[in-house]
């Protein structure tokens, strides 16, 4: 963890991981309406990909599942920096988790887990890139489970995507200060 200033003693940078679809810019815009006193900044990893062309290729599609894809630098830099403005800071992303230097900034995380069945079912109406090959949904579920997965289960409170939040759950965890 980077030293904190004075007027960061409250300030609190949460990271919210999980597959396509879980639910974690859901998570995040309700953590932020929890706070409403608190200067609350959310960024989303989808935000730092590389130039389409400098992201890894799968069967010649691009490869968004790859960590490869994310500039995890500028990721890192952007939490940083929002971390000196803002009281509370939300970072989200399928692979959020997944690169150290990034997880050493959190005070807490979060992890929205979602089963096999529900992610094709909600994958079969996300229409933003067009209609994805069978192929490739069962790609982002397999790169999903090799890099999106917390490294630290003990640290993280799982949050099942397939039901309401529980939010007194939730604000136990984020306010615990053990």
């Amino acid at each position: 963890m980077y030293p904190q200033t004075d007027n960061q003693q409250n300030m609190m940078i949460v990271g919210i991981g999980g597959v396509s679809r879980a639910g974690k810019t859901t998570l995040a815009a309700w953590l932020r309406k929890q706070f409403p006193q608190k200067k609350t900044q959310i960024l989303c990893q989808d935000d730092y990909v590389f130039p389409i062309e400098n992201i890894p290729r799968i069967n010649d599609r691009i490869n968004w599942e790859h960590p490869d894809s994310i500039d995890h630098a500028a990721f890192r830099k952007a939490i940083i920096a929002e971390s000196h403005n803002n009281d509370l800071v939300i970072a989200e992303g399928l692979m959020v988790f997944y690169d150290s230097l990034t997880l050493s900034l959190f005070d807490r995380m979060l992890f929205v887990d979602l089963d096999y069945a529900n992610f094709l079912k909600r994958k079969e109406y996300d229409n933003r890139w067009g209609h994805e090959p069978d192929w490739y949904v069962q790609h982002i579920w397999e790169s999903y489970l090799k890099y999106g997965l917390s490294p630290e289960p003990n640290r993280t409170l799982y949050i099942d995507g397939t039901r309401d939040f529980q939010p007194e759950t939730i604000m136990e965890f984020i306010n615990n200060t053990n």
